[in-house]
C-alpha cells in the first residue's frame, strides 16, 4: 500500500471530525434557528420525510397559515433552511443573481443531464447565454411554432377519437402519458426539426426519444447518494444507481445533438437547404454568430449543444404536467369545462391564428387560473454565495420576541422560494385563493398581487428576474392550443375518484394515483365525443 493511500486513510477521521464540527457550528450560528417554524420528528432527516410524503403545495400552505410567510424548517442533520413567500424577499432574491445561485444539488442533478445550458450556468455566463437564446422565443417566432402546436394537438385528438370508436362511445386514457408524448413531439419539431415519433401508432420510441426518457429519469431521481455527491465532489467518480443509464443516454444525446448542431451551422451559413431555419436551435446558432455579440461572449459548441436537452426538458415535461392538471381541474369543475367549450365552439375553425386564440377571454382565464392553482413547480431553491441582508414586507417575530424586518443571510445558507405559497396566498389573492375560479381573471385582481415579482400573470409560476422562464410565452400558447383542440372535441371526466389523485414532485409536480405511486405519474380520464347539440 502506497504512502499516499496510508496518509489518506489516516486523515479520514480528522476530516470527518472537521465536517461534524462545521455542521454543528453552522447550525448553532444560523440566523434562521430562532425563526418560527414546524417541529421536527427526526434529528437525522428534520422535516424532510413529511415534505416527501405530502402534497407539496398544500403542505407548504399549511406551514404559511400556521407560522407566517417566512419560516424556518429543518433538513438532514437538523440543519435550518429558510422558506419564504414574502414578496419583498422574493423580489430581492430573484433580482440579485450574483448573490443567490441555484444550490449544488440542483446544478449537479440537472447538469449531469443537460450540460452547461441555461438551467446550469450562473452569473455572467448565464447573462450571455440568455442574450443569445432570447430571440428564439420572441412573439414573432411563436407564430410559426403555433402551426406545429396545432398539427400535434390534432394528431392527439384523432388518436383519442379512434380509441372512443373502438370502445363504443367512451374510452379511458392516461392523460398525462399522452400529453407527455405530444409535447415531446412538439419540442422535437420546434426545437431542432427532429421527429421523436412519440405519438406514432407503432409506439416504437426512436433512439433520441429513449435516450431522453432514460437520462431524464436517472438524472432527477432523488436519493441520499445524489445529495452526498452534490455536496462532496470527490464522491462523483464512484458508481451510483442509474449512473450507467445516464452515461449511455447522455452519450446518445450528445452524438445526435452534434449532428443537429452541424446542420444548424450549415443553415446559418447558407450552405444547405433552409427547411429548418426557424427551429430554436437554428435560430440560436444564427444569433450566436450575430455581429452584435462580442466574440468573447459567444457560446462554445458545448454550450450550444447543452441547449438541446435543456429545450427538451423545459418544453416537454413542464408543459405536459401543467396541461394534465388543467384537464384534471376541468374534469372536477364541469361548469367551467362547459363554459369553456361553449366559447371554443364559437370559433369556426379547428386551426385559428395565434391572434384569434389569444383573443378568447375564457380560455385565457382558464389557463391563467390553472397555472396559478397548479404550478408545475411548487417551489424552487437558492443558496447565498455572499453575505446579504434580506428585506421583508411582513415582519417576523422570532422565538425571543424580537420583531425582524430583515434577515441576515450568511454565505452558504439555503432558501426555499414559495411558488405555490405565493400563488395560493389568501393575503394576496383573497379568501377564495384556494378555489379553482377562472372568473377571477375576468375582473380586476386584488391590488396586493401587483407586488408578486413574477415574469407573467401576477404569479410566481414562471419566476421572475434574470432567471425568469425564457419560454413562458411558448408554454402558454401550447397549453392554449391543447385545451382548444381537446375540449372542443371531448367531454372529459376523471376515471377514478378525485380522492385517488394526489400530487408528487420531482422537479415538476405531477398527478399520481394514491395506491399506485410506484407506477409513476398518471391521470386516468374518461373521454367521450361532444354532442352536436352543445
Amino acid at each position: 500500500m502506497s504512502q499516499f493511500v496510508i496518509l489518506g486513510l489516516a486523515t479520514l477521521p480528522l476530516y470527518g471530525s472537521y465536517l461534524i464540527f462545521l455542521l454543528f457550528y453552522k447550525q448553532y450560528t444560523s440566523s434562521f434557528r430562532d425563526l418560527p417554524g414546524p417541529p421536527t420528528t427526526s434529528w437525522l432527516k428534520g422535516n424532510f420525510s413529511e415534505m416527501q410524503e405530502s402534497e407539496n403545495a398544500i403542505f407548504y400552505k399549511k406551514w404559511i397559515d400556521e407560522y407566517g410567510p417566512t419560516i424556518r424548517f429543518k433538513v438532514f442533520f437538523n440543519m435550518s433552511r429558510l422558506y419564504t413567500a414574502d414578496t419583498k424577499a422574493l423580489n430581492h432574491i430573484l433580482h440579485n443573481e450574483y448573490i443567490y445561485h441555484k444550490p449544488k444539488i440542483m446544478q449537479w442533478s440537472l447538469g449531469r443531464f443537460t450540460g452547461p445550458g441555461l438551467f446550469y450556468v450562473q452569473d455572467d455566463k448565464h447573462k450571455a447565454q440568455r442574450k443569445i437564446v432570447s430571440p428564439a422565443f420572441s412573439p414573432g417566432q411563436l407564430r410559426g411554432f403555433s402551426e406545429i402546436f396545432f398539427e400535434k394537438a390534432i394528431e392527439l385528438r384523432d388518436i383519442w377519437a379512434s380509441q372512443i370508436e373502438e370502445e363504443r362511445n367512451m374510452a379511458q386514457v392516461d392523460g398525462l402519458a399522452w400529453l407527455n408524448k405530444m409535447t415531446l413531439d412538439v419540442i422535437g419539431r420546434t426545437g431542432f426539426h427532429y421527429d421523436f415519433h412519440a405519438l406514432s401508432p407503432e409506439g416504437d420510441a426512436n433512439e433520441l426519444n429513449k435516450a431522453f426518457s432514460n437520462g431524464f429519469h436517472a438524472a432527477t431521481r432523488l436519493s441520499m447518494w445524489l445529495i452526498v455527491q452534490s455536496v462532496l465532489p470527490i464522491t462523483r467518480c464512484l458508481p451510483s444507481s442509474g449512473w450507467a443509464q445516464l452515461h449511455t443516454a447522455k452519450s446518445t444525446m450528445d452524438r445526435i445533438g452534434r449532428e443537429l448542431l452541424r446542420e444548424s451551422k450549415l443553415i446559418a451559413a447558407g450552405k444547405t437547404e433552409n427547411r429548418r431555419s426557424k427551429d430554436l436551435l437554428s435560430l440560436l446558432v444564427r444569433s450566436n454568430v450575430d455581429t452584435s455579440i462580442p466574440y468573447g461572449q459567444r457560446m462554445s459548441d458545448e454550450d450550444v449543444l447543452a441547449q438541446v436537452p435543456t429545450f427538451v426538458f423545459a418544453g416537454h415535461d413542464t408543459i405536459s404536467s401543467a396541461t394534465a392538471w388543467s384537464l384534471y381541474a376541468l374534469s372536477l369543475h364541469k361548469s367551467v369545462q362547459n363554459k369553456l367549450r361553449k366559447e371554443l365552439l364559437c370559433v369556426p375553425t379547428d386551426h385559428p391564428s395565434m391572434e384569434d386564440l389569444n383573443s378568447l377571454p375564457y380560455l385565457d382565464a382558464v389557463v391563467r387560473e390553472n397555472l396559478r392553482f397548479h404550478s408545475p413547480a411548487p417551489e424552487t431553491a437558492r443558496v447565498a454565495v455572499k453575505d446579504d441582508i434580506l428585506p421583508l414586507s411582513t415582519p417576523v417575530t422570532d422565538k425571543n420576541g424580537v420583531v425582524r424586518h430583515e434577515i441576515h443571510i450568511k454565505k452558504g445558507q439555503h432558501i426555499l422560494l414559495a411558488i405555490s405559497g405565493v400563488n395560493l396566498s389568501k393575503e394576496l389573492w383573497g379568501e377564495d385563493a384556494m378555489q379553482f375560479k377562472p372568473e377571477r381573471w375576468e375582473s380586476k385582481l386584488p391590488e396586493a398581487v401587483t407586488a408578486i415579482p413574477g415574469v407573467w400573470g401576477n404569479m410566481m409560476t414562471f419566476l421572475g428576474g434574470p432567471h425568469g422562464c425564457i419560454g413562458y410565452r411558448f408554454a402558454v400558447l401550447e397549453m392554449k392550443v391543447l385545451l382548444f383542440t381537446l375540449i372542443r372535441a371531448f367531454e372529459i371526466d376523471l376515471a377514478v375518484p378525485k380522492e385517488s389523485i394526489i400530487s408528487r414532485t420531482s422537479i415538476v409536480q405531477r398527478p399520481y394515483i394514491i395506491d399506485k405511486i410506484e407506477a409513476g405519474g398518471q391521470l386516468p380520464l374518461l373521454i367521450s365525443h361532444v354532442e352536436c347539440t352543445k
